[in-house]
């Protein structure tokens, strides 16, 4: 087997940079040397794009600026994928810029092979707001939910306040459309609070999602993989010990105690049945591909409800989509081969089509 140049592209413009260093970290660590030759492309914060003299190390997004070296060497976005030869890219971005169909656009333009879904269905798992959209028209079990833009809440924060009391049950959940990892994410006990929670969210993005809370929910998580006919591992279970009281950013990346996977989750066999079964419909209602991580809440009645998709999952030492599927079965090394095995052959099969009638 010829060895494979894979471009594993990190970083990027967005609040989860310093998450897609580590996630890049670990993905570095897993990829067989005997297989592929793997090429570092770091997207700084500013947006310009590095072919990094190094790998990443970084075990937590504390030590994510650690990867830098002087020589690092800039480049263009086309001269790092065309200039560098490579067979297939790995994004491992998450975020606006990177996960939102933006840099699939690119690679689409450039015939390139890489890992995940295309541009509609990393542009619609994006964003919370389109998928919720999307999983209701599908019948899908969701949450109520309010979308709230940045110019409706500086006209009228009153109006939407009023429209989020008449519509949702405290306490409420706000968070940025088009972000990941807990970034600008708030729990808002009434409407006192609700100011608070927009303001934040409104840091990151200019249309945020306000979504009723589930009591007493639990968190359960489940990894998708495969192109058209994917396949879903067995679901696991986020028990929550961090003083916020969900699964923020802190009790995910910053607190080592403040969350604890439970892989496979305690639950029935016909509960998992349906989560998995709901996973792999959530991915073919967004036209995915490759891989995704769906995620739930468990209602203390049993009720099922579908949160959202990422597109990218996480690749940390923690995370749970690899995480999962290690427990399915399937180790991180061999997850990582059939993720480019994926992207090797969708890029195979769209290149079959035509792009002409003459």
């Amino acid at each position: 087997m010829a060895t494979l140049r894979v471009g594993v592209i990190f970083g990027g413009r967005s609040a989860e940079h310093e998450v897609s260093v580590v996630s890049a970290a670990s993905v570095f660590a897993h990829l067989r040397r005997d297989r592929y030759a793997p090429v570092p492309i770091r997207i700084e914060k500013d947006g310009r794009w590095v072919l990094a003299a190094r790998e990443p190390v970084a075990a937590s997004p504390t030590d994510a600026a650690a990867t830098r070296s002087a020589d690092d060497r800039p480049v263009d976005p086309v001269g790092a994928i065309v200039g560098e030869r490579l067979d297939v890219v790995f994004p491992v971005l998450h975020g606006p810029y990177g996960e939102d169909g933006t840099v699939q656009g690119l690679l689409e333009l450039l015939d390139m092979a890489y890992v995940g879904a295309g541009v509609l269905g990393s542009a619609a798992g994006m964003d919370k707001a389109v998928s919720k959209t999307l999983f209701a028209a599908a019948g899908l079990p969701i949450v109520g939910h309010v979308t709230v833009l940045r110019q409706d809440w500086e006209r009228d924060p009153a109006r939407v306040t009023a429209r989020v009391s008449d519509s949702l049950r405290y306490p409420v959940f706000v968070k940025p459309a088009n972000l990941g990892s807990s970034v600008g994410i708030s729990k808002t006990l009434s409407p006192d609070g609700l100011a608070a929670g927009v303001g934040e969210a409104l840091q990151f993005d200019d249309k945020i999602v306000v979504e009723s809370g589930v009591p007493n929910a639990r968190e359960i998580e489940c990894a998708v993989l495969g192109n058209d006919d994917p396949v879903a591992s067995l679901p696991g279970e986020i028990i929550v010990t961090h003083a916020d009281g969900f699964y923020s950013y802190d009790a995910k990346y910053l607190d080592s105690t403040g969350a604890t996977p439970e892989i496979p989750a305690a639950i029935g066999p016909e509960t998992s049945d349906e989560i998995r079964r709901l996973s792999i419909e959530a991915f073919r209602v967004l036209d995915l591909a490759g891989m995704a991580r769906v995620d739930f809440f468990l209602g203390e009645r049993g009720d099922i409800y579908l949160n959202e998709v990422n597109t990218i999952p996480g690749f940390t030492a923690i995370s749970m989509y690899p995480k999962m599927w290690q427990a399915t079965g399937l180790p991180y090394p061999d997850l990582l081969d059939r993720l480019v095995t994926l992207a090797l052959e969708r890029h195979a099969r769209r290149r079959r089509l035509r792009t002409s009638r003459l």
